[in-house]
């Protein structure tokens, strides 16, 4: 099994002895019950990696690491960006977890005219810090040094500017006369995909997606959840572009 990663201050990625405590500490030591001698990696989630073994493990959240090494991932490309609609429930957690599990590298909110889930004032807080916290801890059990970044909630004109300023984008519709699995993609750049809320992304919506250049594409004969179908399509780009290779 591969080494369990933890979430530590860029300052504390160098080689030498790195004391971790605190909330990554306590899950360290007494969740995981982390002993000397075993390997494990630190990371800043922006790419960078200690790599080292546990030399102390002390009271319930102090251990003691020696890092031997630490390396820098390159930003992978293309970038894969999810605008993700506003399911119900916990659905969207659900969907950005298994987004980054699988290796999307950045998730945007949207509040679609069809979602059912409207985010405003301290409930969009907390649920934007849910979100967070998701990309963050999937990121951590995925094993990944980059963890994606999970925009502010962003409304219909914002995302279609993103799409605009994409180099390869589309909509996911059932409807679309393409499949992703056969849309010629960019080798570098950034692709946006929209995911559309359980009642389907309305017709105004997709006439301005479209004119900022995102055409309707679907993914196969089988229609998706919204909170599946982001993780459907990370995983056909990230094996097209080359990035599963």
């Amino acid at each position: 099994m591969s080494a369990p990663v933890f979430l530590a201050e860029a300052g504390l990625l160098r080689p030498g002895t790195v004391v971790l405590d605190g909330p990554e500490g306590r899950h360290a030591v007494s969740v995981r019950r982390l002993r000397p001698g075993e390997e494990v990696v630190l990371t800043d989630g922006a790419g960078t990696g200690a790599y080292g073994s546990v030399t102390a493990a002390e009271g319930k959240d102090r251990l003691e690491v020696a890092v031997r090494e630490v390396r820098t991932e390159p930003a992978p490309r293309p970038r894969i960006t999810v605008v993700q609609a506003l399911p119900k429930g916990d659905r969207g957690e659900l969907a950005v977890e298994t987004m980054t599990e699988t290796g999307v590298d950045a998730v945007v909110p949207w509040a679609a005219s069809r979602a059912v889930t409207r985010w405003k004032g301290e409930r969009a807080a907390k649920s934007l810090a849910k979100w967070r916290s998701t990309a963050r801890e999937a990121g951590k059990q995925a094993r990944r040094l980059r963890f994606p970044e999970v925009a502010e909630l962003a409304a219909t004109r914002e995302v279609a500017a993103l799409l605009e300023s994409a180099d390869f984008a589309a909509v996911l519709h059932e409807e679309g006369s393409t499949p992703l699995a056969s849309a010629a993609l960019p080798e570098t750049g950034e692709i946006v995909l929209v995911v559309g809320p359980e009642g389907g992304v309305a017709p105004e919506e997709l006439e301005l997606f479209a004119r900022a250049g995102a055409a309707p594409l679907r993914l196969g004969p089988s229609v998706l959840r919204t909170s599946t179908a982001g993780t459907a399509a990370t995983a056909v780009l990230l094996a097209r572009s080359g990035r599963w290779g």
